[in-house]
């Protein structure tokens, strides 16, 4: 390879590599004799002898199994890299070092170097770094992976730090096409270098680093985006081109490692973050991406979806997940685009690749390209609609084969179970979708969904025996993943209802016969018994999931007759377990017969519930249980509190719950520490049991709490002394905070909580501030802690009403305020943390800290205006510390982990409407991260979810109008700076706003609108605010249908404004909330009979 000799040296560069990099420097320096001579020969020697040091220190770091010697070379390397010759002697071995770690070492220290932003290196000498490397790198090809590795992140972060330093003009790092070509044309080994260079490139530019600020971070990104990155893909996908032409031998190690760089880097290009919404480019899920204006060429030409299909099926499986990795980017472009003729040919081609996968199904047995394979099929219907799917050409033979590779995929239950979910979603997306679908084309769904769930059912059932033959990890026992899959099987099982019924019916009363059969026998084995009863559990649990998954305008009589035979079924097995439970009792299945309760509870019992529902007609006729009243009735019975307190058992527990009486109370090192969760239930039961009769006596309070008392003294010592047992008190800590929140959660009265909230405050909250503070990366230690907080400051029932003399509503708010700052700058200290763990170890601490934070402002025991007008930092230490942690979680994390989503669009709701000039002071970035996760969440299939977006974006659309109204009249006062900021991020980011006014109409248009009121309430203000856009939107619509039905659509949306002013006033919302009801069941019989009316919306992006 021709490398090029006369790249640019500045003179201190130049002298430092004539007196430090050349191999002739001692005979220079004896060739100058003297005492000068003398002094640069032990310059050298010196040289020669810390490089020794330092290759020795390398290998031990690395090599030796010896604790101690490793620990004492790691300080003195550290202690190497704070040197100040540290960059002189970094270069010395380079470029004389013998061994792989001592170049692994100078190539990390360089990195540090050029990172650092106290006392950075000057622009020459970077310059001088930054084209050393990439000639080290071309007369190298053949280092250790790792010293590549680590050289070509050295190029990559010297290259973004510099991308906006200039020189005579010239921004002089952003040649970087250039910089890899002279790589790309020499041997197999110098092309794996270069496209290595520009995958880490892409994936370190797209990387936001939290050294510098986040707004240089998405500067850096949005023009990288707009300079080179188009370049870059077009680049890798020629390149794939070409290699796909060829005869490539994929035994021969170069070859392969190419392919698989060439296929990383296309991925990272379609994986960038191209608005600025995440902050992290690895997260699953990102379901939109958002591909610029300027890439529509490569999409619109087929060839570009072609080849990485024809990849797939020409490649070994160890690279071809990465090829289905980049599809599912393809898939999931964003609709606006394509026109619509573009996007039906754009998915048509998509569908046919897919089907050609699904004929040739042989390299799917592998798990990886499996998963990705799944998540591909789902994003066919996150990012298209069923009315589009039915339109393309082969869409019967298509749906016939995803549902055959559905069921055969929930036959193996125990292949990749972590990829089960996608097909779900796919199917519950699609089931959800075909009451409103306009198209003529059949969709076939009522053949196959009725064999999807029939699938998950049985091959759920008859996995019981195999799990418990083999002692094998049973599903049921992760309680988030079984709600996920019964969440999703409850709108596919709604699907086709009579048949997933029937089939229920059948399966249940067989195993409910065998048990029953068995409970008789005498000479029945326990296995058979333990069988029947896991299969009886997961019954109910769908039971259950299916009740839950009603719709009531899309039911009918007869479905809820059907829904009665299941309830049936369900309450008199309840009556026979519960005769049992003084023997033996099965405690899933009784956990199962709860779940059911709760889906009961939520469909049928309540206000809105007919009475004369043919469900409650079969409870009478089978159980003689008329009315909701009687079926409660039925359900407390299994947990009547008043007749178990007389009894003499619980009246010794109430007397004497301490490990002396309940082993599982005491400090037990040998279990793990989350095997402390039964004692927040046993105490939540004692907690209802001691309040029957407590009244006001303190007396009784205190006797009761004796042990836990004991418990905080005892913590309180360990804490007190300079060395403790951390074990012994990290143990006793978990099983106290875990007791402290049964009793919290169950004194839901004013008169007991003040008892506790007196004998925990102040004396023992800084012990748990304590704790949280040693141990912060400890989650089986955090978590309790949090979660009693945040259960401290619910304010529940009520029950935290201080009297108006005292200050404990805001001191309770400091020590929350404390708690949360402290954990969340400690846990953001953590640094990168491995995906499948991201949620034990750090979102899950967040998330109690979310719902902690929305508790505590919402608890209306607090007045938050003392905090400012007092200059107490409080409120705005929390808030801070609520945006800090926020912007350390990827959008997609948001919406994939339900509790994270929960707590934070509630805590999200709660701040827009009480502290809007706060989310109105905040940076653009953050304001444009909070808009963009409203808007996705909009879309959420958690109504919840959907419903808290609906109020937040109501609250900012208000203040924004508001404010916009003030500022226009005659006598206004000067808007605040607050308001007046965020006024020029909505004027910059106009699209943010139009594009949720689009979702929203759409959702409420052409989709199942659970929570149309929830969603009125932000339209108005969003059209008041976008008049022309909506305009816009409207003609759209309207000149989409076909000519027959455009004046009966533009009616619609002229009655839709009718009657409405220009304000937000409550009348005027009520009006307009009224007039759209009355718009969209006319939009929806207008559609009826048009093939158009799907199809018209293109204001999705």
């Amino acid at each position: 390879m021709a490398v090029d000799r006369s790249l640019p040296l500045t003179r201190a560069y130049a002298n430092f590599v004539s007196t430090a990099l050349r191999v002739d420097i001692g005979t220079h320096a004896l060739c100058r004799g003297g005492v000068s001579g003398e002094h640069e020969w032990s310059k050298m020697a010196d040289h020669v002898q810390s490089l020794a040091q330092l290759e020795i220190l390398c290998k031990q770091l690395y090599e030796t199994t010896d604790t101690s010697t490793r620990l004492q070379a790691e300080k003195a390397l550290v202690e190497f890299t704070n040197s100040p010759d540290c960059l002189s002697k970094c270069q010395l071995l380079l470029e004389r070092g013998s061994s792989s770690y001592s170049q692994l070492l100078a190539a990390t220290c360089l990195s540090k170097l050029v990172s650092r932003t106290s006392n950075p290196l000057p622009l020459e000498q970077r310059i001088d770094i930054r084209n050393y490397v990439l000639n080290y790198l071309a007369t190298r090809p053949k280092l250790a992976a790792f010293v590549t590795q680590a050289l070509i992140q050295l190029y990559a972060r010297i290259t973004k730090l510099g991308w906006f330093d200039c020189q005579k003009e010239d921004y002089v790092f952003r040649n970087v096409i250039v910089d890899v070509t002279r790589f790309l044309q020499d041997t197999v080994e110098h092309c794996i270098i270069g496209v290595t260079i520009l995958s880490q490139l892409t994936n370190e530019i797209n990387q936001a680093d939290t050294t510098h600020p986040l707004t240089k971070h998405r500067k850096i990104a949005s023009s990288f985006r707009d300079s080179s990155l188009f370049d870059i893909f077009t680049l890798s996908c020629n390149l794939l081109k070409q290699a796909s032409g060829k005869n490539l031998n994929l035994n021969d190690e170069g070859q392969h490692g190419l392919l698989m760089q060439l296929l990383k880097l296309a991925h990272n290009c379609l994986n960038f973050d191209f608005i600025g919404t995440s902050t992290d480019e690895s997260s699953d899920d990102l379901c939109t991406v958002q591909i610029p204006t300027s890439w529509r060429s490569a999409f619109l030409d087929s060839s570009t979806l072609q080849l990485f299909f024809d990849l797939y099926h020409s490649i070994p499986p160890s690279l071809s997940p990465l090829v289905l990795s980049c599809l599912v980017q393809i898939a999931s472009v964003r609709r606006s685009l394509f026109n619509n003729a573009e996007r039906a040919k754009f998915l048509s081609h998509l569908v046919d690749g897919v089907k050609r996968i699904l004929e040739n199904p042989q390299s799917l047995s592998d798990p990886n390209n499996y998963h990705e394979f799944c998540r591909l099929l789902a994003r066919l219907k996150s990012n298209y609609q069923l009315g589009e799917l039915v339109k393309v050409e082969n869409y019967p033979e298509v749906i016939r084969l995803i549902a055959n590779f559905t069921v055969t995929s929930l036959q193996h239950w125990e292949f990749a179970p972590n990829s089960v979910h996608y097909l779900l979603s796919l199917w519950q997306r699609l089931a959800a979708s075909v009451p409103y679908v306009k198209a003529t084309e059949p969709h076939m769904l009522e053949t196959f969904t009725p064999e999807v769930t029939k699938a998950y059912i049985t091959s759920r059932l008859e996995s019981v025996h195999i799990i418990l033959r083999d002692g094998l990890e049973d599903p049921l026992d992760d309680a988030g993943l079984v709600q996920q899959q019964l969440d999703q099987l409850s709108t596919i099982g709604r699907c086709e209802y009579e048949k997933t019924c029937a089939l229920l019916v059948q399966l249940f009363d067989q195993s409910a016969q065998s048990y029953q059969e068995l409970l008789q026998s005498t000479n029945s084995s326990s296995m058979d018994i333990a069988v029947q009863e896991g299969r009886l559990t997961w019954l109910v649990y769908i039971i259950g999931a299916v009740i839950g998954g009603r719709v009531s305008f899309a039911s009918t009589d007869e479905q809820d007759a059907m829904d009665g035979e299941l309830v049936c079924r369900v309450l008199q097995l309840m009556n026979l377990t519960d005769s049992r439970l003084a023997q033996a009792g099965n405690e899933k299945l009784e956990l199962a017969m709860l779940s059911f309760f709760e889906q009961f509870r939520k469909i049928y019992i309540g206000d809105q519930v007919q009475k004369s529902s043919k469900l409650y007609r079969r409870l009478s006729e089978v159980l003689g249980l008329n009315d909701e009243t009687m079926v409660l009735s039925v359900f407390i019975g299994k947990i009547s509190v008043r007749k178990l307190v007389k009894l003499s058992a619980v009246q010794f527990m109430l007397n004497n719950h301490t490990s002396e009486h309940f082993s599982f109370l005491g400090v037990n090192n040998q279990s793990n520490l989350s095997d402390m969760r039964c004692r927040t239930t046993f105490y939540t039961a004692l907690g209802r049991l001691l309040m029957v009769d407590l009244g006001e006596d303190e007396d009784q309070f205190e006797q009761f709490m004796l042990p836990l008392t004991a418990a905080f003294e005892a913590v309180a010592q360990m804490f007190s002394t300079n060395t403790f047992n951390e074990q012994e008190a990290q143990r006793t800590l978990v099983g106290l905070v875990r007791d402290l929140r049964g009793i919290a959660f169950a004194f839901n009265a004013k008169t007991s909580f003040m008892m506790l909230f007196d004998w925990i405050y102040p004396s023992y909250i800084p012990i748990l501030q304590r704790a949280i503070e040693l141990w912060y990366h400890v989650p089986a230690c955090t978590t309790p802690v949090l979660k009693l907080m945040a259960e401290l400051v619910h304010n529940r029932s009520q029950r935290l009403q201080f009297d108006v003399s005292s200050p404990n509503g805001i001191l309770l708010f400091r020590e929350t305020s404390k708690m949360i700052t402290t954990y969340g700058n400690r846990i953001l200290t953590l640094g990168e943390v491995p995906k499948d763990q991201v949620y034990a170890l750090k979102l899950k601490g967040i998330s109690i800290c979310f719902s902690m934070l929305k508790a505590v402002l919402s608890g209306n025991y607090v007045n938050f205006g003392v905090f400012r007008l007092y200059g107490d930092d409080a409120l705005d230490n929390a808030l801070q510390t609520f945006i800090k942690l926020l912007l350390s979680i990827p959008h997609s994390d948001l919406l994939d982990y339900p509790k994270l989503s929960q707590s934070y669009y509630s805590l999200l709701e709660v701040l827009t409407q009480d502290h809007m000039n706060f989310i109105a002071s905040l940076e653009p970035h953050v304001v444009l991260y909070i808009l963009s996760s409203i808007s996705e969440g909009l879309t959420a299939l958690d109504t919840m979810v959907c419903t808290g977006c609906c109020s937040s974006l109501d609250h900012i659309v208000t203040y924004l109008f508001k404010q916009l109204s003030r500022s226009t009249k005659k006598r206004a006062a000067p808007m605040a700076q607050e308001s007046d900021r965020f006024f020029h991020i909505m004027q910059q980011h106009p699209e943010m706003i139009q594009q949720m006014l689009s979702t929203v109409l759409n959702i409420i248009i052409f989709e199942d609108c659970r929570n149309q009121w929830s969603m009125s309430r932000p339209l108005l203000g969003l059209i008041l605010l976008n008049e022309k856009y909506f305009a816009d939107l409207r003609n759209s619509i309207v000149n989409s249908q076909p000519p027959e039905k455009q004046q009966a659509m533009h009616l619609c949306f002229e009655n839709l404004m009718e009657g409405i002013e220009r304000n937000l006033l409550t009348k005027n919302r009520d009006r307009f909330t009224q007039n759209l009801s009355v718009f969209r069941r006319e939009v929806n019989d207008s559609m009826k009979n048009s093939t158009y009316g799907v199809n018209s919306n293109d204001m999705m992006s």
